[in-house]
């Protein structure tokens, strides 16, 4: 059973990773859509990481109670691992992106906004 909740969780962190590299090309293309349409998944796919790796913590408890010796999952668990750091460092460049367009964004609305008397728009009826 161990080997199925690391199969799962390497599949889903793949799926992750290949979404997270379509939204930065898709930034880099300026399509909004393709990255609008993909937040539902990514949100999707973070809670089921979540969830099986709570699922792997209790296969492993379980295995060690019944005697077994974990070590065997070494390796596996080790992969696995890896695969998460470079999802982890896959999303910072992802967000390296994201952040600064943020704060440009910000800065030019505060921009706007202090020049309009601390109001976006100026509406007149």
């Amino acid at each position: 059973m161990v080997e199925e909740v690391v199969q799962k969780i390497t599949q889903q962190v793949e799926e992750l990773k290949n979404a997270i590299n379509l939204d930065i090309e898709d930034i880099r293309q300026a399509n909004n859509e393709g990255l609008l349409e993909r937040n539902d998944l990514k949100h999707e796919l973070i809670n089921d990481i979540a969830s099986l790796k709570s699922d792997l913590n209790r296969e492993l408890i379980s295995e060690m109670k019944e005697g077994v010796d974990v070590n065997i999952y070494r390796e596996q668990v080790d992969s696995l691992e890896d695969k998460l750091r470079e999802l982890y460092e896959l999303n910072k460049k992802l967000a390296s992106i994201v952040l600064p367009v943020k704060q440009m964004y910000s800065d030019l609305v505060d921009e706007i906004s202090a020049v309009n008397g601390g109001q976006i728009f100026d509406v007149k009826a």
